[in-house]
């Protein structure tokens, strides 16, 4: 491969950090210009560390020079190791230098007015890089990214993410996922924001013990969205979830290469009591959404406490104030006192982090000194604000000094930041000081779940001062190998470097604290068996081992530098620069600077982005396209959608408007059929009439969609129209513990509709939980949000899970009953429920409508009125009423049919 001649390129610094599209900006024709034929992805996971590579090919189909831009997302933990493009045959290389040595040309763009910000954040777990260059006619240009990552285990699962936007048909698509996993693959599941039926055909995956491969290759006619069309369906994540085997508490040791890490996660230890100090801020800030998901979160996870902990409340704003002058223990009656409480925590005045924080500290040393806190438990303090102090002590150095003193490495305080008003690096020093660590908490409908999801992280400690040692004569160096707390789900990693001359055998202890004793672990690890297990050059990259200890190094030396005194800070960030230029990682302390070929003049400018940026600098990504951009800038709207024009229609001649009003129809009008029975309950054919009517404003009430639609197996009528009227609020519609499945619901008679409905599986220990707002599945404790008409694909052992556009929810299981769930917004608007495969149902189901599915027997139609019946069922009669009703299984605003009602 050629390299460019000196003198012929300019250097243009990219501090990198995202996944890949392609771009142009111009008209329709334009789009099709710059055709992407190819795209690949392939990444390697071993031992936790994925190695993952882009590699996109384009061709300029114009007779003109046209731009594209490669545009990716990628993890915001991960690293951006390489970059390049070949053009025509040259290659253009990225190379990683200090920061300050590309300071030059970084300012020298900004003074030009040109882009200065191409790696920033895109969501909550990404960030976007993009890089363009001009391509003459018939050029092709071959872009490729490469990038690392530790995945991380959180609450019992690892997560590898990547982002799917081509936005055009691709001849050449391929994903392939290789994971390797010595101690052994324990699940692994796949989850897809685009997927649909068709596309899933072109997913593939095989696994055994210890290895896993996941493929999709879908073709184009898969990829289209329909046969008229030429658009893409694929737009948005795919994600693999897995955990491993752990068939040994002192966890597993890895070797390759002269490195090892060891991975250490014993779920099987007791949970140590806890005594928790959540501190909420209800400052008018919080007022709105915010105090009420706020509330949410809080009832719920009080709930979720233990009888063995203890607990205290304190609400903020411009005074602290205490729910109890003492911890209290987590007693059900203390429990629903406090979530009494909660439900009247109001938002308004300033805010006082200050005073709040010194409060908790206080409540806890107080409980010390009178010798409350029970023998062997943690302390923890939960900080939940959404703005900087403005009231008392309000300089962030000031309370930082004040709350360090205050804890003296005693408590350990965690910090949530609710959405971008708040200082980030305050609150992740102040966590990180006292043996902590922040998070974010997005604005959006699930900021419940997500505080939520933080608690359940912390929720369950199980061992304390964790010490990882091993023998001097055969490690050289390790990373942090000491931590505060373990808790269930995760993970404690340790990373070293063998001495040249190491024993054959690495021996470990690992020693902690459990609720009442001292616990020590002890293993050894083969060196020479660890090797062989790395020979294969399918699964692994080469000196994996070695980038992953880099990898861990430089991240652990970045967080120690948040809440390092100045001397020590330089240090640390001295060593943090040399790794990352050493091991060719982009890293907040490096950049990338990317030559282009002569005479390209835009010059490009990229920072890895920091978390506390965000707030200073919002931005609108418009619509993006792996290939090239729609429309011109100026027509751009915030949001990225299109305009919806009112008057007269888009498409054909204008004529009057059509009458909104649900009491105009233009239809037919629909005559009930008579029906007859046969012996044995069973009707003959119905004999529907249709009468032509001319649109009339119609007196009675608008057709309704009935709370169920039944759809009855062996049954001479197929489906059974089920209203809920009788005040009952928590409803078990339906139980079959042959099934091994649950359905209940939360029915608000008042309004005749459902708050939410739930759906429990036995196996695998699934819970999905559908509301107005979203749906919610839970697996593990960990909690996963999924907005109504979101395009969905999960697949599971035991279970799949999928969702279209126009927001069926479908539960499906091997020889199972499947179970939907839909949010219908026609008449009768609320949540619905639909059932298939029905026949499947056990002798044992049972519930509301659980009971349809036993024995059921149809009574004559009534002589004085054919239009209604008896049902019996389980020695029940219920009235049956020949209805018209809406299918909500149709489109909005459904389709009519007639149907037998029933109300309960």
């Amino acid at each position: 491969m050629k390299t460019p001649a000196p003198g012929r390129t300019h250097g243009i610094v990219l501090v990198l950090l995202s996944l890949a599209v392609l771009q142009t900006s111009k008209a329709q024709k334009v789009q099709n210009d710059i055709d992407v034929y190819s795209l690949t992805v392939d990444s390697k996971v071993s031992c936790r560390f994925a190695h993952t590579v882009i590699t996109s090919r384009v061709v300029n189909k114009a007779d003109a020079v046209r731009e594209a831009t490669f545009q990716m997302e990628l993890p915001k933990k991960a690293f951006i190791t390489n970059f390049s493009m070949v053009i025509d045959g040259v290659t253009y290389p990225g190379n990683i230098k200090e920061k300050a040595a590309a300071q030059e040309q970084y300012s020298a763009a900004v003074a030009r007015g040109e882009s200065a910000g191409l790696v920033r954040a895109t969501g909550r777990k990404t960030e976007q890089f993009q890089v363009s260059v001009s391509v003459a006619p018939a050029a092709k240009v071959t872009f490729e990214l490469v990038y690392e990552e530790l995945l991380s285990r959180h609450l019992g699962a690892y997560e590898l993410l990547l982002k799917v936007r081509p936005q055009q048909l691709v001849k050449h698509l391929q994903m392939d996922i290789h994971i390797f996993e010595p101690q052994g693959i324990s699940f692994l599941e796949t989850e897809s924001t685009f997927m649909t039926n068709k596309l899933a055909e072109a997913l593939t995956t095989s696994q055994n013990k210890t290895k896993a491969h996941v493929r999709f290759k879908p073709t184009l006619s898969q990829q289209q969205k329909s046969p008229e069309k030429q658009d893409t369906v694929l737009d948005g994540s795919f994600v693999v979830r897995y955990d491993v085997d752990r068939p040994l508490a002192e966890g597993s040791i890895q070797i390759e290469n002269g490195y090892f890490v060891h991975y250490f996660a014993p779920d099987s230890l007791s949970t140590i009591p806890k005594n928790v100090i959540f501190v909420i801020d209800k400052s008018g800030s919080m007022m709105g959404r915010k105090i009420k998901q706020t509330r949410e979160a809080l009832i719920k996870i009080l709930d979720d406490l233990s009888p063995h902990d203890q607990f205290d409340l304190i609400s903020f704003s411009a005074e602290a104030t205490t729910w109890k002058p003492l911890l209290v223990p987590a007693s059900t009656e203390n429990v629903n006192e406090a979530k009494n409480y909660a439900t009247g925590i109001q938002a308004q005045g300033g805010t006082n982090i200050n005073d709040a924080m010194l409060m908790a500290v206080q409540l806890l040393e107080k409980a010390n000194q009178e010798e409350l806190l029970p023998e062997g438990s943690i302390t923890l303090i939960i900080l939940l604000t959404d703005g900087d102090p403005t009231v008392g002590e309000t300089n962030p150095s000031n309370i930082q000094k004040n709350v360090r003193k205050a804890i003296n490495g005693q408590h350990s305080l965690f910090c949530l930041g609710f959405g971008f008003d708040v200082s980030y690096a305050f609150l992740e020093k102040m966590a990180l000081e006292n043996g902590g660590l922040a998070r974010r908490i997005y604005e959006d409908s699930d900021s419940a779940l997500q505080l939520q999801d933080f608690y359940q992280e912390v929720a369950n400690p199980l061992m304390t001062s964790v010490a990882f040692e091993y023998p001097s004569n055969a490690v050289e160096s390790v990373t942090q190998n000491t931590f505060r707390v373990f808790f269930k789900g995760s993970e404690l990693v340790v990373a070293g470097k063998l001495r040249e001359q190491s024993p054959e055998v690495l021996s470990a202890k690992i020693r902690g604290q459990l609720h009442r004793d001292n616990i020590t672990f002890m293993m050894v690890s083969h060196v020479a068996e660890q090797e062989e297990m790395f020979r294969s050059p399918k699964y692994i990259f080469h000196s994996f081992m070695e980038r992953l200890w880099a990898y861990l190094t430089i991240q652990q030396l970045l967080e120690q530098m948040v809440s390092a005194l100045d001397a020590e800070k330089q240090a640390l960030e001295a060593r943090a620069l040399n790794l990352s230029l050493s091991y060719s990682f982009v890293t907040p302390l490096t950049s990338m600077v990317i030559t282009k070929p002569e005479g390209q003049e835009q010059s490009q400018v990229a920072e890895k982005p920091v978390e506390d940026e965000s707030r200073d600098r919002r931005v609108h990504l418009g619509p993006m396209i792996f290939g090239h951009s729609v429309g011109d800038r100026a027509s751009r709207k915030p949001g990225g959608g299109f305009k919806v024009l009112n008057g007269t229609p888009l498409f054909g001649p204008p004529g009057p408007p059509v009458p909104s009003s649900p009491f105009h129809r233009m239809s037919s009008r629909l005559v009930l059929p008579e029906l007859t029975l046969r012996p044995g309950g069973a009707s003959h054919d119905t004999d529907f009439r249709i009468k032509e009517t001319t649109p009339t404003a119609l007196p009675f009430a608008p057709v309704q969609a009935p709370s169920v639609i039944l759809p009855l197996p062996g049954q001479s009528v197929d489906r059974l129209c089920v209203d809920l009227r009788h005040p009952q609020e928590l409803v078990n519609l339906l139980s079959d513990p042959d099934q091994g499945v649950e359905v209940t619901g939360h029915f608000e008679t008042a309004k005749a509709r459902f708050s939410w409905i739930e759906v429990t599986f036995e196996n695998p220990q699934v819970q999905v939980h559908a509301s107005p707002e979203h749906v919610v599945m839970t697996r593990n404790r960990r909690n996963s949000a999924y907005k109504w008409k979101e395009t969905l694909y999960s697949v599971m052992p035991g279970l799949k899970v999928t969702m279209d556009k126009k927001g069926l929810l479908l539960l499906s299981r091997p020889d199972r009953v499947t179970i939907g769930l839909l949010f219908w917004d026609g008449p009768g608007k609320g949540l619905r429920l639909l059932l298939q495969d029905t026949d499947r149902f056990s002798s044992h189901v049972n519930g509301t409508l659980g009971q349809f599915y036993q024995d059921v027997l149809w009574g004559p139609l009534d002589t004085a009125d054919d239009s209604k019946r008896t049902l019996k069922v389980q020695g029940r009669d219920y009235s049956a009423t020949r209805k018209l009703k809406l299918d909500y299984q149709e489109s909005p605003p459904g389709k009519e049919i007639s149907c037998w009602s029933v109300e309960l």
